[in-house]
Parts: structure tokens; sequence; C-alpha cells
């Protein structure tokens, strides 16, 4: 098992300048991060290809290894010509991931406003053929790729395993967010419990929780599916159980890797920071608690 950090949770940093990618992957190394994942928001590698030399360097000189790549996309609601499109653009991006040296990427499948179980169904052969044929491209490099719980579109737990079956390939699984279940109103340590034995990669987020009816908190909180309210919080500091999610992740014998995803209001390397020792912690503690 090996604990680090996604680029994405360095995103206002990024964003303002205070790091460039190589230096965002060397913090994460410098607090204590043994793996990097890719996430290019915030930054191009199709439009900057030199960047990938630039970030396997930096990954090899701190010692970290580069985990995932994790990208955008959506086969839902488009033309014959723009599905088609979507598909090679994803492929590019599987390229991409190749020359970072990864062999885990993923990339999202559907975004709906209708959110309706009927909306899914009729959608889902769809948006399971553009992701076999992207495993399938990807499979010729050794490169396994998944669909993440998030969008609310494809974020309950049963409907990432819908989309799994239905895409029918060994090397096509789920990035599992711990904390994204609850968007879809679903008890993370039942979903984590239900999912983790299809996923390839496993993000760590928390979030603070409040229910509907005491309305809107304010800013920085965002709604759930069923319209109660969420905010980002540094790892091991909000609502989500996390002991007991990283105690149901060991007992399944998961044993890749563990990004710690932040999305709080907190500056965000000190979030990171602050995060990755509390999972960390955690990560020892349960240990002895599932024995």
């Amino acid at each position: 098992m090996k604990i680090g950090v996604s680029t994405y949770s360095l995103l206002g940093a990024i964003r303002s300048g205070e790091l460039t990618v190589p230096e965002a992957i060397a913090y994460i190394a410098d607090i204590g991060g043994e793996h990097a994942e890719i996430v290019p928001i915030g930054f191009s590698l199709t439009d900057n290809p030199e960047l990938i030399g630039q970030i396997r360097r930096q990954a090899e000189a701190s010692g970290i290894e580069l985990s995932n790549y994790a990208v955008g996309a959506n086969f839902c609601g488009l033309s014959d010509d723009e599905y088609e499109a979507e598909i090679a653009r994803v492929k590019k991006e599987v390229d991409v991931a190749r020359r970072l040296g990864v062999s885990l990427m993923r990339h999202d499948a559907a975004s709906s406003a209708d959110l309706s179980i009927r909306n899914f169904l009729r959608e889902l052969p769809r948006v399971a053929e553009a992701c076999r044929r992207i495993a399938d491209y990807a499979a010729r490099f050794g490169i396994t790729t998944s669909v993440e719980n998030h969008g609310y579109f494809t974020q309950a737990s049963d409907r990432v395993q819908m989309l799994i079956h239905a895409v029918d390939r060994p090397n096509f699984r789920t990035t599992l967010d711990v904390g994204n279940f609850l968007c879809a109103d679903e008890s993370p340590s039942v979903a984590v419990k239900k999912n983790i034995g299809y996923a390839s990669m496993v993000h760590i987020k928390d979030f603070y929780w409040r229910p509907a009816a005491r309305g809107n908190p304010g800013e920085g909180w965002f709604r759930t599916a069923h319209g109660h309210y969420l905010r980002g919080a540094i790892v091991g500091n909000g609502d989500i159980d996390l002991p007991d999610v990283l105690r149901i992740i060991r007992k399944s014998g998961y044993d890749g890797y563990l990004s710690l995803e932040f999305e709080g209001l907190e500056e965000c390397k000190l979030g990171v920071r602050i995060g990755l020792d509390n999972l960390r912690r955690m990560w020892k503690e349960t240990e002895a608690l599932s024995k």
C-alpha cells in the first residue's frame, strides 16, 4: 500500500503560480507522500507535452512514484460525430498516460441533467461501448482504465457497478472515491464495502455534512443529489467515519494506491500536509483494529 496525493489537491497553488506542477510533485514527496496522482486541472499535458518529461524527471528526483492519470470525459447525449470525437480524444489521453509511465488511468464516462435511473439505463449501452473501446486500446499498453464515482449521474455505487459489468473488460475498473458517495447520499462505509472489490485506485476525501432541514450553511457549501449540504474538509477533520472506511479497505485486501484529495477552504498546502499526516496515522491504526 502506498499513500500519496493528487495534484488536484494543490490546485490553488498551481493556478496561482505559487507551485509549478513539478514543484507540486516535489512538495508531495517532501511531506512524505509515496506517490503523486496526475490530474490535469490547472494545466494541460496534451497542449504541453514537454511537461510530461518534466513530471517524470521530478518524480524520479524526488523518489516518488506516479500512480494514476485522471481526466474528464463524457459520452452521454452526443451526436454520432461528437461521440466518435470524444472517444478519439480520450484515446489520446491514454497515450499521455503511457508517456507518463503509469499503468492506471481514470476517465469520466457520463454527465446528464436528467439523473433518473430510467435515463441512466437508456444511456448505459452507448456509454459502456465507449469505455470498452478505450479500455481495449489501453490494454495494448498494459493500462487499466477506470470510472470514478462522481458527477451525480454515475456516482452511486450500484450505477458504477452496472457500468463496470456492462463494459466487461478486466482492465476497466473504478477509481473509488470514499467521500463522493455522500454526494449521492450514500453511506461511505456501506458504498465502499460494496465497491472496493472493483477498485483499481482509491481516493481518500473528507466532507462536512449538514442536513437540508438546517438550510444553506453559506459560502463554500454545495448540495447533494437529494438536497443536503457538503463542504470539503481536511482529511480527518470532516464528518465521514474515515477510520471505519479505512478498516473496510484494509480488510478487503486492497493493496494499491491511496490518494489524498483535498477540497477544503483552507490553504491547500496546509490542508494537504495535515490531511496526509492524519491519513497515515489512521491507516496505521487500522492495522491493529482489523486483526
